[in-house]
Parts: C-alpha cells; structure tokens; sequence
C-alpha cells in the first residue's frame, strides 16, 4: 500500500523562497550595476579632469621673468609642484613658456 507523503514545503514556503531569491537578485544586480557606474564614472573623470593646469605666456625677456616670479609666488614649488614647463626664444625676440602645476595643493 502507497502512503500519501506530505510535502515537504508547503506552497506559502515555496512563494516566500521564491521571492526571498528574486530580492536577492535584484539586490546583487543593482550592486553590479553601481559598482560598474562607480567605475565608468572614475575612469571618465580620470580621463577628463586634467592632472596639470598650464598657462602659456609670450612676452619680452623681462617681463617674462616677472611673470614667471610672480606664478611661483601665487603657486609655491613645494605645494603645486610648479614648474616652467618649456620655453622658447621666438625670431622677434619673445619668450615663449609654458608654466604648469598641479590644480590645488589640497
């Protein structure tokens, strides 16, 4: 004689896992999903935002020297990491350079 098993789960256990999984896939998906947005964004923003910030000047002979004095004052070595980037002497006689440093010493 076959006895009549009682199942295991009842059909209320089986809806509550059911969507107790469908929770947790959602939840992971949306972790993917803002790790990989958090990623894109930091790579674009890497690639956007530039690492130096530099202004190029043409100017007579002193006062590119004033000029260059009066960047490192405003923007000190040890804080931007200023430098004269390049520099040129042009055929009329002109300096140009090219003065860069970090955006901000925070």
């Amino acid at each position: 004689m076959v006895e009549d098993k009682k199942a295991i789960y009842s059909v209320s256990d089986v809806d509550r896992a059911a969507r107790a999984v469908e929770k947790t896939r959602v939840a992971n998906k949306s972790w993917a999903e803002r790790r990989r947005e958090l990623r894109n964004n930091v790579q674009r923003k890497a690639s956007t935002t530039p690492l130096w910030c530099r202004e190029t000047y043409t100017l007579p002979r002193e006062q590119a020297r004033e000029q260059a004095r009066r960047f490192f004052q405003k923007y000190p070595k040890a804080a931007y990491w200023s430098e004269v980037e390049n520099w040129r002497v042009l055929d009329d006689g002109l300096i140009e350079f090219t003065m860069r440093r970090l955006p901000s010493a925070d």
